[in-house]
């Protein structure tokens, strides 16, 4: 099939393979603009759209890291488990909802993995609006610049999580909000690292 393809639309699949086989999910359109130094999002849009039609990638009609090589799409339901805040941190508030998820991000199977509504915008700059699904694998730990779930004194929050030293710093991804830096003494836990977002379309 390749001998169809540009040399840039093959440069653009290489790269969604190769992205997806080590981090487990697809790139974002953003990662893509990024990485090949397009500027707008436009660009990377056009370009999935064409390999999409040569059916070359697949993408779910909700899901911002939705696409996917190859022909084989299955998804799982996981329990929503509740509202998380991107923004400042808030009480998670339970739900009894389930949301569709492409088995892509399930890599530890189903029962590793759950799935929170986001609420805030502190992670915009990263894909993650209000309103938002974001699936999570259940860990406890995280290297830099990973996006968590953590809990903070019992309270929820979506950032990138940093370790300086001693010091632990939760990074949103909108200049309008400042890091949280853990105290000493504070009950600090993660909960999950990112695995996908869905956004659904109303």
């Amino acid at each position: 099939m390749d001998s169809f393809l540009t040399p840039k639309q093959k440069k653009i699949l290489d790269f969604i393979s190769r992205f997806a086989e080590s981090h487990g999910y697809s790139p974002s359109q953003l990662e893509i603009a990024q990485h090949f130094g397009f500027k707008s999002l436009g660009t990377v849009q056009h370009y999935l759209v064409q390999l999409g039609n040569q059916g070359y990638l697949q993408k779910s009609w909700n899901a911002r890291r939705g696409t996917r090589v190859g022909n084989t799409r299955t998804s799982f339901e996981l329990p929503l488990l509740g509202r998380v805040a991107a923004g400042r941190p808030i009480e998670a508030i339970e739900t009894r909802d389930t949301v569709e998820v492409p088995s892509f991000m399930i890599s530890h199977g189903v029962t590793g993995h759950f799935v929170l509504q986001v609420q805030g915008d502190s992670m915009i700059e990263e894909g993650i609006l209000e309103g938002d699904y974001v699936v999570f694998r259940k860990q406890v730990t995280a290297q830099n610049g990973q996006t968590v779930v953590a809990l903070i004194n019992n309270e929820a929050t979506i950032k990138k999580y940093f370790k300086r030293k001693d010091k632990i710093e939760l990074h949103p991804a909108n200049d309008a909000y400042k890091p949280i830096i853990v105290d000493h003494g504070e009950d600090f836990r993660i909960e999950g690292v990112l695995a996908g977002v869905i956004r659904k379309i109303s």
